[in-house]
């Protein structure tokens, strides 16, 4: 069976206990932005349940022009006012080569007009994340971003000050 099949076979099951459908915005006012790491169980993990909080997820759980898009129309249309950040320990993105990485995406003829940033400090980087999303013009509400880094070895979240 195909990973895809499982999914399909996973949905038949869930929609058998389904409670219905929730309200559009979130019942927390909430937006999370995250790694889309797989070992990040957003839901578990921050005790959020379905229709809780909007989650945007990107490599690196970096604040890209991307994912300032979804957030103003978060913010904008669906009413969230609170932002949390959540990078983790042993990223993939961590010393991640851009320029090698554009190069092989090149072999194919088409370059990408978008880059994929690396870091080197955890720390620094989601003070930079911060930094960003609250100066972005596009949102109202930009006094209530905090980050934190996901420990994947033990599941703790340490806020980044």
């Amino acid at each position: 069976m195909s990973a895809i099949d499982h999914l399909i076979h996973a949905n038949a099951r869930y929609a058998e206990t389904f409670p219905g459908p929730r309200p559009l915005r979130p019942k927390l006012r909430l937006t999370v932005i995250a790694c889309m790491d797989s070992r990040l169980d957003l839901f578990g993990a921050l005790g959020l349940e379905i229709g809780d909080a909007h989650l945007i997820r990107n490599a690196g759980g970096l604040p890209t022009e991307e994912v300032l898009r979804s957030l103003a129309l978060s913010q904008r249309r669906l009413g969230t006012r609170e932002v949390v950040l959540i990078h983790h320990t042993e990223c993939g993105m961590e010393n991640f080569d851009d320029e090698e990485f554009r190069a092989t995406l090149a072999e194919t003829g088409v370059t990408p007009t978008w880059d994929v940033p690396g870091f080197t400090d955890l720390h620094d980087t989601m003070r930079s994340s911060i930094r960003t999303v609250r100066e972005c013009p596009w949102l109202p509400h930009r006094e209530d971003v905090r980050g934190f880094i996901f420990d994947v070895a033990t599941a703790k979240i340490e806020e980044v000050v």
